[in-house]
């Protein structure tokens, strides 16, 4: 099975806002890396595939919320590569589909539902034996994907980058993307994270965690912001809902509002601050994740 990336291009964004702070930004538009297994899920999933099919499972199995973008790309990434897919999916069923959902039914997956009180027990060793004898045999992945051969895979978004930085960011979910980079960068430049759930003071943890599962080394030069999160996982702002629309008019980059747009807002509101010395060179990860403008009212 092959899975080769396609090329995506580093892209500098000018603004005044920046150009005032002295900060310049570059995008690695990883969001171009594959048509529907976006960003950093391509790069998340790459590994995983691969021991899947050398382990001889035939399905894939992971959790998700109904606007999730792991399990939107894992439906993708199993309808082109000829593995069954399933979804336990965090709460209840509901009609119609959303658009995340109606996808992941379209390229084949099946959909099952946990309440939310036994979402909970996702992990356990009862659910999963259950799940084995509703489904037979799987290769498990877990909630947003993050494993060691996850951060493994995202250890190669920086691949191919040769523009100077001086600090690169992404968002952080469960903190996999960014652990990946920090490994990546094993020592060199700066790394920033942008929380974007509220309350994830164990992202740090996190990522210590796997960054030493990935090197072997402990890593001091990176940090999370958390002040970001606009209220919590898929929450939206009046403001955020503003600045993604007069980014995109300007730069045209789309971006969405759990990841993307917050990562981006918080790049531009920090530098308001001062926290970048002035000509600090800035890289920006674009994870992808675009099917999450779907319920936002963005187009």
């Amino acid at each position: 099975m092959l899975l080769t990336p396609q090329a995506t291009p580093i892209q500098e964004v000018r603004d005044p806002l920046l150009d005032q702070c002295g900060v310049r930004l570059l995008v690695k538009r990883s969001d171009l890396v594959h048509a529907t297994i976006s960003g950093n899920k391509w790069y998340k999933l790459k590994y995983n595939l691969l021991a899947a099919r050398q382990q001889g499972q035939k399905t894939l199995l992971s959790f998700g919320g109904a606007y999730s973008n792991h399990i939107y790309a894992l439906a993708a990434a199993g309808d082109e590569y000829g593995f069954k897919t399933i979804g336990v999916i965090r709460g209840e069923a509901c009609q119609p589909l959303n658009a995340t959902l109606q996808f992941a039914v379209e390229r084949g997956m099946t959909l099952r539902y946990l309440n939310r009180v036994d979402y909970r027990e996702k992990e356990s060793p009862v659910l999963l034996e259950q799940l084995q004898q509703q489904f037979g045999q799987f290769y498990l992945l877990p909630e947003g994907g993050t494993n060691a051969l996850a951060v493994q895979g995202c250890r190669e978004m920086l691949e191919g980058v040769t523009e100077p930085f001086d600090i690169v960011a992404c968002a952080c979910g469960t903190g996999g993307s960014f652990a990946g980079v920090v490994a990546a960068l094993n020592g060199q430049q700066q790394a920033l994270g942008v929380a974007v759930l509220k309350g994830a003071d164990f992202l740090g943890n996190a990522v210590e965690h796997w960054v030493w599962q990935s090197i072997a080394q402990r890593q001091s030069n990176w940090r999370i912001e958390y002040d970001y999160h606009h209220g919590g996982y898929a929450k939206v702002t009046p403001e955020l809902f503003v600045f993604m629309q007069r980014f995109e008019q300007m730069h045209g980059i789309l971006l969405d509002p759990v990841y993307t747009g917050k990562l981006f807002f918080a790049l531009y509101g920090l530098a308001a601050k001062g926290y970048f010395d002035r000509g600090t060179t800035l890289l920006a990860i674009h994870s992808g994740g675009l099917q999450g403008r779907t319920g936002f009212g963005l187009s």
